[in-house]
Order: structure tokens, then sequence, then C-alpha cells
């Protein structure tokens, strides 16, 4: 009997936030930390109910949050990200190629990106998370993760 979900089937519909340029930022972050044997989760809501565009979870348990700019007019109305080093190990900006780089903070990673994939420019400073918060967002992200891919299986199915 045949799987009944192809992998083509599990891409989420877009939620209409996001330009295609951020899209197009987040497909090459996502594949590039696939590469990397890291397991992303985009647009991914925080216990603070700020939402993060991606956040990625290691095999060690390292947890890695990749905020996507496209524009400097974005970085600049943007007061939020400084929050996300709460729940991270890790922060970086992803970019597109022609982003005057020079803006972003230099106390976060960097990393270029188009929909084919991203090249870091610059390492994130290590934060490392107490175990209580790590705890805490990994379930929260294992659950997200769970859930939406229930979600694809069965969109009619709800939550009791």
């Amino acid at each position: 009997m045949p799987h009944p979900l192809s992998w083509t089937e599990l891409d989420l519909p877009p939620d209409g936030r996001q330009s295609e340029r951020a899209l197009n930022v987040q497909r090459g972050v996502c594949r590039h930390l696939m590469g990397l044997s890291l397991a992303p989760l985009t647009e991914f809501t925080l216990a603070s109910g700020r939402r993060a565009d991606v956040i990625a979870l290691a095999s060690n348990g390292d947890i890695t949050i990749i905020e996507i700019k496209t524009s400097l007019a974005d970085l600049r109305a943007d007061t939020k990200w400084p929050e996300y080093r709460d729940f991270c190990d890790r922060l970086f900006f992803a970019v597109p190629e022609d982003f005057p780089m020079q803006h972003l903070p230099p106390d976060a990673g960097l990393m270029v990106a188009d929909r084919y994939g991203a090249e870091p420019l610059r390492d994130a400073p290590v934060h490392k998370l107490s175990a209580a918060r790590r705890k805490a967002v990994t379930v929260r992200l294992a659950r997200a993760s769970a859930l939406r891919l229930s979600r694809l299986a069965d969109p009619e199915a709800g939550l009791v």
C-alpha cells in the first residue's frame, strides 16, 4: 500500500505574511540547515508570543534561531529580535545578497541566502540556554512540529 503523502505534499501553504523575497531566503536557510543535519521549523511561536522566522534543533540539543531581513526598512522597524536570545543558543540574521549588511548588529551571526541555499559570513556567538529553558523550548518545538505534520496528514482533524 503506498504512503498516503508524498514529500511534495508536505509543503505548508504560505500564510501571506512573508514576501516572495523572504520566502526565498527562508527556503535557502532551511536547505543550508538541513545540510548541516539541523532540523529547522519556520514561523515558530516562542513562549513569549514572538514568532521566530526559523528555529533549528541540532542533534546535541543546541537551538539556533535565524531572523530573516530583506530590507533596511524591515530591520529598522523590528525591535523584537533581541528577545530571541532568551530562547536560543545562537542567533543569526539571514539576508539576501544585496542587503546593506553594515547595518546588522555585529553580535549576531550572519548568513546570505537565496532560494537555493545559504552561506554563513559570520558565526554567531554562543549563549548557552539554561537546562530548564532548553527543555521548555525543545518540548514546544517538538509539539509544534508534530502538530504541523499531523495537520498535513489530516487537515480536518481537530484538537480536543
